[in-house]
């Protein structure tokens, strides 16, 4: 092999590493800083539970258990946020299922397809807003923070997110039917 034939494979060399290189680059910045604009959000712990039973009320027994607890951070860069949002639900669906809107925002929800329970996950202890159980924040004389869970089927719901973070809800009705309502500081 002459000299010039190394020197040029050396350059093949050379700028295929720098590709691979550029390209692992590029991979390990879209895997860790957000895009301006976006959300990151990573949830730590599971819920057993997805049988939806309007009579789950987080006794003992197979159903109804959860195996660990839900928190969920979010890191949200420069957006400008609505301080509303509508969710609709037709019976089978929300749409859409997932919101971002402003600290201090309200999220409506509004059924067409019969009654709904908005409620905090995890189902069914509905305790991941304000860290009470649905036992404790239902029951009658309840004084605390406002709770984000109806407490009761209805056909609309309103509620307004103080604190900032991803919020997944479902229906407790049927708890397989749920969302997220990502509040962002103003």
């Amino acid at each position: 092999m002459t000299t010039q034939m190394k020197i040029v494979w050396a350059i093949i060399i050379v700028i295929i590493l720098g590709g691979l290189y550029w390209w692992w680059a590029g991979m390990q910045n879209s895997n860790t800083t957000p895009a301006a604009g976006t959300s990151t959000t990573q949830t730590v712990g599971s819920s057993d539970d997805t049988s939806g039973s309007a009579a789950d009320t987080g006794s003992t027994g197979t159903s109804g258990q959860t195996t660990g607890v839900s928190v969920t951070s979010t890191v949200t860069t420069g957006t400008s946020a609505p301080m509303s949002a509508t969710v609709s639900f037709n019976g089978d669906a929300f749409s859409p299922s997932n919101v971002t809107i402003a600290q201090g925002g309200t999220v409506t929800w509004t059924s067409t397809g019969g009654a709904i329970w908005v409620a905090s996950d995890p189902h069914p202890i509905h305790n991941g807003y304000d860290g009470t159980t649905m036992q404790q924040h239902c029951a009658s004389g309840y004084s605390g923070a406002t709770p984000f869970d109806q407490c009761a089927g209805a056909t609309s719901y309103t509620f307004t997110f103080t604190k900032v973070g991803t919020w997944g809800y479902h229906d407790h009705l049927n708890a397989g039917l749920r969302g997220t309502v990502t509040v962002v500081a103003k």
